[in-house]
């Protein structure tokens, strides 16, 4: 079964194009990190519970007024202002909530893929917005980027869509999720069939058109036989996986240090 990761940054389009791939012809089954994450902190949750502990004594908003059966939710805006921006504050909350949260959301996203493959599906979208800062990179066959060429274009689809936000509100959280093109250019660099990136300036028309394309040359590269002979021979899937795992562990070894030479170079 293929691991097709797909990423890109907030406001980017991703979760159109995970909404395709979910649709017909496609018909991929869609594990969902975002909705994951929001699912394994709802109210009486083990998550929930680490959340309010660690930020309610200095987030007097933290929980909205409305009361469930197993506690009133997370006002999600204010743990945002809470964790989102830059300064040694946030970034150390940012790390908390992150400590809190990832654990639970991988081992979720672990049940998921397993159903998947025992449901003989080809292939699985793992739909994580932060999947090469978070290291699920090397477990995917394939990653598909979904970017922007400016933030400006981010930004006013983030204020478009959530209308509580501010400006800053906004650009704080493009921020937050790194560049997208340099999530582009790290996803080229792990080779053609490896990695493909969906520019999404324009229309909707545009980005099909696109997911058709990359689609077409994802499915050739991984026909039905070779889904079906993983399937019904699990040792030689063992065996795909692992030298899949091994080839981009190199890649992605190869991109942090040539990341670091940079840094050093503008020292």
């Amino acid at each position: 079964m293929l691991l097709l990761g797909l990423t890109g940054s907030i406001a980017t389009g991703k979760s159109t194009v995970s909404a395709l791939l979910s649709a017909p012809p496609y018909n991929l089954p869609i594990i969902d990190a975002d909705l994951i994450a929001r699912q394994v902190v709802e109210p009486g949750t083990p998550g929930y519970h680490a959340i309010v502990k660690h930020f309610l004594p200095t987030t007097p908003d933290l929980l909205l007024p409305d009361e469930t059966p197993r506690g009133r939710p997370l006002n999600r805006p204010a743990l945002g202002r809470r964790v989102f921006g830059k300064g040694e504050e946030r970034e150390r909350d940012r790390k908390v909530l992150n400590g809190i949260v990832h654990p639970a959301v991988r081992k979720e996203m672990y049940k998921q893929m397993i159903w998947a493959y025992l449901k003989g599906s080809w292939a699985v979208v793992l739909d994580v917005p932060l999947l090469f800062e978070s290291g699920w990179e090397r477990y995917c066959g394939t990653i598909l980027v979904v970017g922007v060429t400016d933030a400006a274009i981010q930004i006013q689809r983030l204020r478009a869509r959530d209308s509580h936000l501010t400006e800053e509100d906004a650009k704080n959280r493009v921020l937050s999720q790194g560049d997208v093109r340099e999530k582009a250019e790290r996803c080229k660099r792990r080779g053609k069939g490896w990695g493909e990136v969906v520019w999404n300036d324009g229309a909707r028309e545009g980005l099909e058109a696109e997911i058709r394309r990359v689609m077409a040359d994802v499915r050739r590269r991984s026909p039905w036989w070779w889904g079906f002979l993983l399937w019904v021979c699990p040792p030689v899937g063992a065996l795909a996986a692992v030298r899949s795992w091994w080839l981009m562990k190199g890649a992605q070894a190869r991109w942090e240090e040539e990341k670091k030479m940079r840094e050093k170079a503008r020292l």
